[in-house]
């Protein structure tokens, strides 16, 4: 099994639990070191919440941890929308993986490209972009 599907697999099963409680599928792990420092799966539903997609819901788990997440690898099912896109920049994650693209709203499509435009100079690099 290959390290990305090892986290990827997380991310459905995370995906099934949102599933479960009437959330869009979606599963999110941090990973930072080859351990996996927070996790999330979509809440805004359950939280009554529209900023708690499961990639935010992920960041905040290891912030609150008090894990540095810069330079951490992001895993998702799913493509990190906007929204999540700048939590993902804001933080300086280094890398984002993921399977299936999430149409108008995904953070790689023009217009709204915010987790690969390299036009903000107040941002670092984008991260690296792995789809499988």
């Amino acid at each position: 099994m290959s390290e990305h599907q090892q986290y990827l697999e997380r991310c459905l099963a995370l995906a099934e639990k949102a599933a479960a409680d009437g959330e869009s599928p979606v599963g999110s792990v941090l990973v930072k070191d080859g351990k996996i420092i927070g996790e999330g799966y979509e809440k805004s539903r359950q939280l009554k919440d529209i900023t708690r997609h499961a990639e935010v819901v992920a960041v905040l788990d290891a912030v609150q941890k008090g894990e540095d997440v810069s330079g951490s690898v992001l895993y998702s099912n799913v493509e990190p929308c906007i929204l999540c896109s700048y939590a993902i920049r804001h933080y300086k994650i280094k890398e984002v993986v993921f399977v299936k693209y999430s149409g108008e709203l995904g953070g790689t499509r023009e217009p709204f490209n915010i987790l690969t435009t390299t036009e903000l100079r107040s941002w670092s690099q984008p991260p690296t972009i792995t789809v499988l």
